[in-house]
C-alpha cells in the first residue's frame, strides 16, 4: 500500500474526529500538569521546612538534641515523615494521562499516514503551481485560518521526498528549510543536515555546479562530515571536466540563480495528459469560446411531462455543448445532503475502482478518497434521490449501481479515467449483468473553497463544485460505443472538503427510454 493510499485512511471526516480526540488528550495533559505542579509544590514545602530545621540542627547538633522534643521529632521524621515524602515523590500523576492517551492512540495516524499527508501537499504543489514558500507561509486561496510550516516541517517534507527518490520535491522543500533557517528561524534540524540532503538532491537533478557550491558550504560548516569531503572531491572532478567541455564547445557557462518552482523540470510520469489535466484544475486552458457559449442555454426540465416534475420542474443549465453536459440546480436540499452524509460516514472506506480485466473492485493509487454505497430502501431520502434521478434523466435506475457517496479531503483526487468499460475490458461489469455504464449522474454535496473541479482533458471543460447541484452526461453513444471524449478527473482538493454522490446508470432497461442508433455521432 502506497503512502497516498495509506493517508486516505484519514480523509477529511475522519480527520475532524481526530481534532476532538486531540482536544481530549490536551485536556488530559493539562490535568496531568496540574497534578504534577501540586505534587511539586508539596515537595517544595517539605524542602523549605526541612532546610530551616537542618540548618538549626547542624549548627549545634549536641545542643539541638539536648532538647528531648527535638530528639523525638528527629526519630519521627526519619522513621515516618520521610517515608511519607518518599511516597509523595514516588506517586506518579502521569498514570491517568498515559492511560488516556493509550486509549486514543489506536485512532492516531502512523508514520505511513504522515508520509501520505506529505505526498498530498506535494500533489497540490504540482497541480496548482504553488511553491514551497506558499505552503510554508500559508498563502493559499480560500483559507480561513493561518497555518505555517517551520524549518523542521519543511525538512521532514524534504526527507519524505528524498526517501522515495523524489529528488525534485526534495530540492524544493530542503531549499525552503534552508531559506527559513538562513532567515534566522531556529530548528532541531542542523544546517549541515539540510545541506547534505539538498546538495545530493540537486546533483541528482543534474545541476552539478550548484551541487558543488552547496557541498562546499557544507564542508565549511562541518569539515569532518562523513560524506561531504568525498562528495566534494567527486563533484569538483566532474565540474572540472564539464568546464573543459564548455570551453571546448565555446558555450556560455551556467549562471547561478535561486532555486525556484521552475528551476528544474518535473519528471514525467505514467499519465499522458498530466499537464493538460493539471492546467484545467487551475482553470487554465479551458476551451469555452464565445461561439460555444452562445450554444448553451438554461431551461426548466419536466422529464417529458413527468407527473412529479410538472408542478416543480428541475432547473437545467448547459455546461457543455458537445458532448452534452448539463447541470441541474436545486438537485438536493441541505436536509437531504446532511442525511446522506449521516448515513455514509460510518461506512466510509478506501474508495475502489473496478479492475478492467477482472471486474473486481480494488484500490488504486490514482484515486484518493473515501466512499460508501447506499441502498435505496435503507432510508426514504435515498429512495427519493434515486427516483429524482430517474425522473429528470428519463432513464431507469433499476439496473443502476447503488448510490456511491465519496468524500475528498485535502489532496483528495481521482485522476483522468473513463466511467465506462472499453472494448479490451469485456469483463469490467460482467458480474453486474446490466451492461456498460451508459451515463453518469454526479451530485455535488458541498462547496469547495479551492480546487476540486471536475475536468475533461479531451475537450478542455471545467465544472466547478456547487453545493446542491448535479451534473449529467452520457458515456456511450446510441450505438453502444464508448464516447472516449468523456475521460474526466476529479481535481485535488486544495482547501476544504468535497462531498459528492454518484449514480452510474447502466444499459439494461434503457432500450425504450434511449433507443439504440447506428452511428457514433449522437
Amino acid at each position: 500500500m502506497s503512502q497516498t493510499q495509506k493517508y486516505n485512511h484519514f480523509i477529511y471526516c475522519q480527520m475532524t474526529d481526530l481534532i476532538f480526540i486531540e482536544r481530549e488528550v490536551v485536556q488530559s495533559l493539562k490535568e496531568y500538569i496540574q497534578a504534577e505542579e501540586s505534587k511539586l509544590a508539596a515537595v517544595k514545602r517539605w524542602a523549605n521546612k526541612l532546610e530551616v530545621l537542618t540548618h538549626a540542627s547542624t549548627s549545634d547538633p549536641e545542643g539541638f538534641l539536648a532538647h528531648p522534643v527535638n530528639a523525638y521529632k528527629l526519630m519521627k521524621r526519619l522513621n515516618t515523615e520521610w517515608s511519607e515524602l518518599e511516597s509523595l515523590v514516588l506517586n506518579d500523576p502521569s498514570h491517568g494521562f498515559i492511560s488516556n492517551i493509550s486509549v486514543h492512540r489506536q485512532y492516531f495516524p502512523d508514520e505511513e499516514d504522515e508520509k501520505g499527508a506529505a505526498k498530498a501537499l506535494m500533489r497540490l504543489q504540482d497541480t496548482y503551481n504553488l511553491d514551497s514558500e506558499s505552503f510554508s507561509k500559508g498563502k493559499l486561496p480560500g483559507v480561513r485560518y493561518n497555518a505555517f510550516l517551520t524549518v523542521d516541517d519543511c525538512f521532514d517534507m524534504g526527507k519524505t521526498a528524498y526517501n522515495e527518490q523524489d529528488y525534485y520535491h526534495a530540492v524544493l522543500w530542503m531549499q525552503q528549510a534552508l531559506r527559513q533557517m538562513d532567515a534566522g528561524e531556529e530548528a532541531k534540524a542542523s544546517k549541515a543536515d539540510i545541506l547534505d540532503y539538498l546538495s545530493y538532491s540537486v546533483y541528482q537533478m543534474g545541476d552539478l555546479q550548484r551541487a558543488t557550491e552547496l557541498t562546499r558550504r557544507l564542508v565549511s560548516i562541518d569539515p569532518g562530515h562523513q560524506r561531504a569531503g568525498g562528495n566534494l572531491r567527486y563533484f569538483e572532478r566532474l565540474l572540472a571536466k564539464e568546464i573543459r567541455e564548455v570551453a571546448r564547445n565555446k558555450q556560455d557557462p551556467a549562471k547561478e540563480k535561486p532555486i525556484q518552482l521552475g528551476t528544474y523540470e518535473r519528471p514525467r510520469d505514467y499519465l499522458p495528459e498530466r499537464e493538460i489535466y493539471e492546467a484545467l484544475c487551475r482553470g487554465e486552458g479551458v476551451k469555452m469560446t464565445p461561439k460555444r457559449r452562445s450554444r448553451l442555454f438554461c431551461r426548466y426540465q419536466d422529464g417529458n411531462r413527468n407527473p412529479r416534475l410538472l408542478l416543480k420542474p428541475m432547473k437545467e443549465e448547459d455546461e457543455w455543448d458537445n458532448p452534452h453536459i448539463v447541470r441541474y440546480l436545486e438537485a438536493l436540499s441541505n436536509e437531504e445532503i446532511e442525511k446522506i452524509k449521516e448515513l455514509a460516514k460510518p461506512r466510509l472506506a478506501r474508495a475502489t475502482v473496478r479492475d478492467p480485466k477482472t471486474g473486481v473492485l480494488t484500490t488504486a493509487h490514482y484515486r484518493v478518497s473515501k466512499s460508501a454505497w447506499l441502498e435505496g430502501d435503507e432510508d426514504p431520502v435515498i429512495d427519493r434521490v434515486n427516483q429524482r434521478i430517474e425522473d429528470v434523466t428519463g432513464l431507469t435506475v433499476d439496473t443502476a449501481e447503488l448510490l456511491q457517496v465519496a468524500n475528498y479531503g485535502v489532496g483528495g483526487q481521482y485522476e483522468p479515467h473513463f466511467d465506462f468499460s472499453r472494448k479490451d475490458e469485456p469483463d469490467a461489469f460482467k458480474s453486474l449483468g446490466t451492461g456498460n455504464r451508459v451515463a453518469t449522474y454526479l451530485n455535488y454535496m458541498s462547496d469547495v473553497e479551492a480546487g476540486g473541479a471536475t475536468v475533461f482533458p479531451d475537450f478542455g471543460a471545467v465544472i466547478w463544485p456547487r453545493k446542491g447541484t448535479a451534473v449529467f452526461w452520457y458515456n456511450l453513444f446510441r450505438s453502444g460505443e464508448g464516447d472516449y471524449r468523456t475521460r474526466h478527473a476529479a481535481c485535488p482538493v486544495l482547501v476544504g472538503s468535497k462531498w459528492v454522490s454518484n449514480k452510474w446508470i447502466h444499459e439494461r432497461g434503457q432500450e425504450f427510454r434511449r433507443p439504440c442508433g447506428l452511428t457514433e455521432v449522437d
